[in-house]
């Protein structure tokens, strides 16, 4: 389950995420969308622990994502819109070679 509480996160005078809140319940399939700007990546960015937000609080499967980081990623995958994707390899393949430096 993601437990979001009331998150938000600013870079200087800019807010990037504001007050947001929800609940992803185990096996439930939800989009993530918005337009350009709209926080997405940073909300996102936020719960794989890649940075702190500034308010609030979330937990992945019942573990906080600033005090027990290491358990947040063990129960999660990431890939974020850049990644760094060798042009020879296939999907799966690339899948298998991250999934072997764990």
């Amino acid at each position: 389950m993601i437990d979001v509480t009331h998150i938000s996160k600013s870079y200087g005078s800019t807010c990037a995420v504001q007050d947001i809140s929800f609940r992803v319940a185990r096996g439930e399939v939800v989009g993530f969308l918005g337009p350009n700007g709209a926080g997405k990546s940073t909300t996102i960015r936020m719960l794989t622990c890649f940075i702190p937000a500034d308010t609030g609080s979330a937990s992945i499967d019942g573990y906080d994502v600033h005090t027990d980081s290491i358990e947040v990623r063990r129960r999660i995958g990431y890939l974020p819109e850049n990644n760094p994707l060798y042009m020879d390899m296939g999907v799966l393949e690339y899948l298998r070679f991250c999934a072997g430096m764990r």
